[in-house]
């Protein structure tokens, strides 16, 4: 099946899923999570298979634990199915209510997007999150993973097919696409498609924008920092700080810059460095931090780079705001947290810092859709656009006017035989 005919049979589902119930939608999820966990053994075949491929291709190790799906990530893929049936409906909602004259009321409802196409990494649990957060929010998806994951791709998407099949609904409102040549077709099919969204570096969603006519929702880099104000309590620091850089080295959210005031880098650092280098993390600083501890030295190159691995640059700074500049100038507006004890510092990095999510004392590795309480997240959207932040449900969502009325004309209106009320009513949409 070419890729135009698959945007088509997209297309069709999507007007099939777009008008079925919530306990419709919320079955193929649960069943999803049945066929998941009945079919594991041909999941994990065919992960140890493209496991053992990528290996043998010199796949570095953080990108290895990525494309890894084990009993414990099927065991957190179907969790997140079942809470995400949990959530309420995202579609349907009425915004507000307003009456336009009497006995003319015009909703504001949220609905689905349409066909989305996302293009994601080498995780294979990626697959299972997108789609079933298009399900439930009533969008059909084109899907194309990493090609490390391909084996691994083509069981779950049979499963995901298969559970909306005998849930009564559509299996093209989830499709996989297989080759760059599927990726560049799609980037054409304006007509069918509504909405793109790719995850990747800033140069591949650049790539995507200036190719396609489609609206796209970039997914970028993830270069996220963690600041250790000179009020910060050590013990809190040290914690908070290593587990932003080494509880899992390889997602977005982890934090690859630290920043440390001058004041506090001699209590600081040293301690810290013994911690990283236990969890075998390479440390590349700045001068006055090669002058505190042993490290590689940094270059410019490693303020704006996103890691994914065992590596963290760290730069001592004099002031919060020499701290909130770095973080404006280098960073990718993903996550950013500062360490203080000081309510006016906290308060200045919280409202001037310029990223989707922006941290008193806490992980970094707190930016995710399921920990927020979304169910899953389609990424986190680094841009400021439609959505921000981990996109769950309510980013696959937009909205549509409804205007209720009894046979009213714009010649009434003109002629003052009616008159406008503009009241805002506490309705919800009758239809």
């Amino acid at each position: 099946m070419n890729l135009s005919e698959m945007a088509s049979r997209a297309r069709e589902s999507f007007y099939i899923l777009s008008a079925q119930p919530l306990s419709a939608r919320n079955g193929a999820l649960l069943r999803m999570a049945e066929v998941l966990e009945a079919e594991k053994a041909d999941i994990f075949a065919a992960n140890e298979a493209d496991l053992m491929k990528a290996e043998t291709e010199g796949l570095a190790s953080p990108l290895l634990h990525r494309l890894r799906f084990d009993e414990a990530k099927l065991r957190q893929v179907c969790d997140g199915l079942r809470a995400l049936a949990d959530l309420p409906d995202p579609i349907g909602e009425t915004v507000f209510c307003h009456e336009i004259t009497e006995g003319l009321r015009l909703y504001r409802v949220t609905c689905p997007i349409g066909v989305i196409g996302v293009i994601f990494e080498s995780r294979p649990d990626a697959l299972v999150q997108i789609a079933s957060l298009t399900i439930k929010s009533g969008n059909a998806a084109l899907l194309k993973g990493g090609r490390e994951a391909l084996g691994t791709n083509g069981v779950l998407i049979r499963c995901v097919r298969r559970a909306l099949e005998e849930a009564g609904l559509p299996a093209d409102a989830a499709q996989l696409m297989e080759t760059r040549e599927d990726v560049a077709a799609m980037l054409k099919e304006d007509r069918l498609i509504d909405l793109i969204i790719p995850r990747g570096s800033n140069a591949f969603v650049r790539y995507i924008i200036d190719n396609s006519r489609i609206p796209v929702l970039g997914h970028a880099d993830g270069i996220c920092h963690v600041y250790v104000d000179q009020s910060a309590d050590l013990e809190t620091a040290w914690k908070v700080a290593l587990d932003s850089k080494t509880q899992n080295l390889s997602v977005c959210n982890a934090a690859e810059t630290l920043l440390v005031h001058a004041a506090i880098a001699e209590a600081f650092l040293p301690h810290f460095a013994d911690l990283l280098r236990e969890k075998g993390v390479e440390i590349r600083g700045d001068e006055r931090t090669r002058a505190l501890i042993a490290c590689e030295p940094a270059t410019e190159a490693d303020w704006s780079t996103e890691y994914l691995d065992a590596i963290l640059s760290i730069r001592v700074v004099d002031s919060l705001e020499e701290a909130v500049d770095h973080i404006n100038y280098y960073g990718s507006h993903h996550t950013d947290c500062i360490l203080t004890q000081d309510q006016a510092a906290a308060r200045y990095f919280m409202d001037r810092v310029d990223s989707a999510g922006v941290y008193l004392n806490v992980s970094t590795r707190f930016a995710d859709g399921f920990v927020y309480g979304l169910g899953a997240e389609v990424g986190i959207a680094t841009g400021k656009i439609h959505a921000r932040g981990p996109m769950g449900l309510d980013g696959l969502t937009t909205y549509k006017y409804k205007l209720l009325g009894h046979g009213q004309t714009m010649a009434e209106m003109k002629s003052g035989e009616r008159a406008y009320t503009h009241r805002v009513l506490p309705e919800k949409c009758p239809l």
